[in-house]
C-alpha cells in the first residue's frame, strides 16, 4: 500500500523559512522520482518542484525558483521541501507526489500560511 505522509506544515511571516517532509512507503522509493505540489485558496493544484529517482536532477516552478529547495533521501525513504524567503503568495495546501505503477498517489496535504 503506497503511503505518502507529509509534515512540517504551519505559518510563517513573509521572508520567513519553512522545511516540509513527506515520508513514502509501500513502494520502492529510490526508484521513483517525487514531486510536490501545491494549492492555493480558489486556484487550480500546480507543479512546485520535482526531483529524480537519484536526485541528481531536480526542477522548479518559476514562482519558487531561487527560494525553494527540493531534496530527498533515499535511505529515510523522505523527500523534502525547504522554503526560503516565503511570500503571501506561497499560502496553500502543499502535496506530496509520486506515480510508482503507472499511477498517481498523493499525500494527505498539509497548510503552509505566510502572514504577517
Amino acid at each position: 500500500q503506497v503511503q505518502l505522509v507529509e509534515s512540517g506544515g504551519g505559518s510563517a511571516q513573509p521572508g520567513g523559512s519553512l522545511r516540509l517532509s513527506c515520508a513514502a512507503s509501500g513502494f520502492s522509493f529510490s526508484s521513483n522520482a517525487m514531486s510536490w505540489y501545491r494549492q492555493g485558496p480558489g486556484k487550480k493544484r500546480e507543479l512546485v518542484a520535482s526531483i529524480s529517482s537519484t536526485g541528481g536532477s531536480t526542477n522548479y516552478a518559476d514562482p519558487v525558483k531561487g527560494r525553494f529547495t527540493i531534496s530527498r533521501d533515499n535511505g529515510k525513504k523522505t523527500v523534502y521541501l525547504q522554503m526560503n524567503s516565503l511570500k503571501p503568495e506561497d499560502t496553500a495546501v502543499y502535496y506530496c507526489q509520486a506515480a510508482p505503477y503507472g499511477l498517481d498517489y498523493w499525500g494527505q496535504g498539509t497548510q503552509i500560511t505566510v502572514s504577517s
